[in-house]
């Protein structure tokens, strides 16, 4: 963060001093986690539904943390902590809301400062944003957040890490509400707003897709002035957001867009190539990311790319090189005993298990395919028929074995047993074996499922919301632990 003693930041958060001392100055970085608190640092404290972080700023302190955001200052005194360094705020996350956007305008200033690249979408947002990362690293000191900092703290978090040498920052902005991005992008209005697809996530929460697409626009709506938007043109409700850009548009796709791929081939890892064309020229691109799905969210970072000035030869060569940076996002691992692990359990919506199944559809072509699903969280009304068509589609794109995990993914196994003729024959008029349909009621019983059944050869899929708890499932299986970390008797 830029320096600015304990007195700014309780004026710019709308806080104040709990108590008169001396002058204490910030130029560290600003934290949640008070084991991360060091010399300069100052230290965000939430109340979380099993632990108060106030009761921890004391030893944030100690070491030598300058101050800390706190709404509850009784509650840090009592542990011990000097009253004189605590700003004490209504809101800490609208507080740091409120400092993020200070820091960031006054990096500003009057000239451009750091550029803002920010990325949405239903699907795609982190890898697009590791993408963006790698692309955009040569043009200067890049910040861009770990995993999926994509809300109203992770983001003010991320943008309360530049200094005056950063000269691109490349956030994520995630949404489950109209209005998130309104206030997201109002602490960090973007020169660049990037729109991957409007998709079926978090359903229950929107009430409907056309408000999955009204929150998504409004990343577009809350451009600078003269803000470049960047849209996908393959998806409809995207493409309509061009009329909210204040300034230029820049679409990609597959088809008629500024941006475009053609000639895309899969090899035999599931890795996908082809020739990206823009008006600045063409190229042949290499992808190291496993999964075809992941041709669009290169597409988008590339026009990004090229619209700050770099060569299609250029993106090309950064593309070829950019690995899965982000944990549980479509990584595959060979195991020693032969197991092919395709680890995309961070989240899962409709739309992203469905390009799972396509890539172990294509990862698995001639072993057995083993679909371990769990339960897709916050589709509302449409639950149990996104989960049904969820396990029919495993069927249909080749899964030989289905393992439902946990209660709530009862009617992707019916789907899936329906699609398949109930498990007892092959498809029809093919010589496909009966696919087996299994449910287990948890990540443990399924560890232990899959400890018995998979033999050298076998390539699977985990996929599940992070709630679902597949993510511990699947370090299990990379690791192997049991789902809590440890090895198994």
């Amino acid at each position: 963060m830029i320096t600015m003693t304990l007195r700014e930041v309780a004026a710019v958060t709308g806080g104040r001093l709990a108590a008169d001392g001396p002058e204490v100055v910030v130029d560290g970085e600003v934290v949640i986690d008070s084991r991360q608190a060091g010399p300069g640092t100052l230290v965000a404290a939430f109340v979380g539904s099993t632990a108060d972080g106030h009761e921890h700023v004391p030893g944030a302190l100690a070491a030598g943390a300058a101050g800390a955001l706190v709404s509850r200052p009784d509650v840090a005194e009592a542990a011990g902590a000097d009253p004189a360094r605590l700003v004490v705020v209504d809101d800490v996350a609208a507080a740091l809301g409120r400092l993020a956007r200070h820091v960031l305008a006054s990096l500003r200033g009057d000239g451009d400062g750091p550029r803002v690249v920010a990325v949405t979408g239903s699907v795609g947002k982190t890898t697009t944003k590791d993408l963006l990362a790698h692309l955009l690293a040569p043009l200067g000191d890049l910040i861009a957040p770990p995993g999926s900092f994509n809300n109203e703290i992770g983001l003010p978090l991320t943008v309360l890490r530049a200094r005056p040498s950063t000269a691109t920052l490349v956030l994520e902005m995630g949404a489950d509400h109209v209005g998130n991005l309104e206030y997201l992008t109002s602490v960090a209005p973007p020169d660049v707003a990037v729109v991957l697809a409007v998709g079926r996530a978090h359903l229950g929460e929107f009430g409907g897709i056309e408000n999955v697409a009204r929150a998504k626009s409004e990343l577009v709506a809350g451009l600078r002035p003269t803000g470049t938007a960047v849209l996908n043109a393959d998806d409809r409700r995207v493409a309509a957001m061009a009329p909210l850009a204040p300034g230029p548009v820049r679409t990609f796709g597959r088809g008629d867009a500024d941006v475009v791929a053609t000639d895309v081939v899969l090899d035999d890892a599931g890795r996908a190539s082809f020739t990206l064309t823009s008006p600045a020229g063409a190229a042949r691109v290499r992808l190291a990311l496993v999964g075809e799905h992941h041709v669009h969210n290169a597409l988008a970072a590339a026009a990004v790319a090229l619209e700050l000035g770099l060569t299609p030869a250029q993106v090309a060569d950064l593309l070829a090189a950019a690995p899965a940076a982000s944990p549980h996002r479509m990584a595959v691992t060979d195991r020693a005993d032969g197991v092919r692990v395709v680890d995309d359990s961070y989240n899962a919506n409709p739309d992203s298990v469905r390009a799972g199944l396509r890539a172990l559809a294509t990862l698995g072509a001639g072993r057995r395919r083993v679909a371990v699903l769990g339960e897709m969280l916050e589709l509302g009304a449409d639950s149990a028929a996104e989960h049904d068509a969820a396990g029919a589609d495993a069927v249909a794109l080749g899964a030989d074995v289905v393992l439902a995990v946990g209660a709530g993914t009862a009617p992707l196994a019916a789907g899936a047993r329906r699609a398949a003729g109930a498990g007892t024959t092959g498809s029809a008029g093919s010589d496909r074996p009966a696919v087996e349909v299994v449910e287990v009621p948890d990540v443990d019983a399924a560890e232990a499922d899959l400890r018995d059944r998979l033999r050298p050869g076998d390539v699977v899929l985990l996929k599940g919301s992070n709630g679902s708890g597949i993510w511990r499932l699947a370090d299990a299986l990379l690791t192997g632990t049991d789902t809590r970390g440890r090895m198994p008797s």
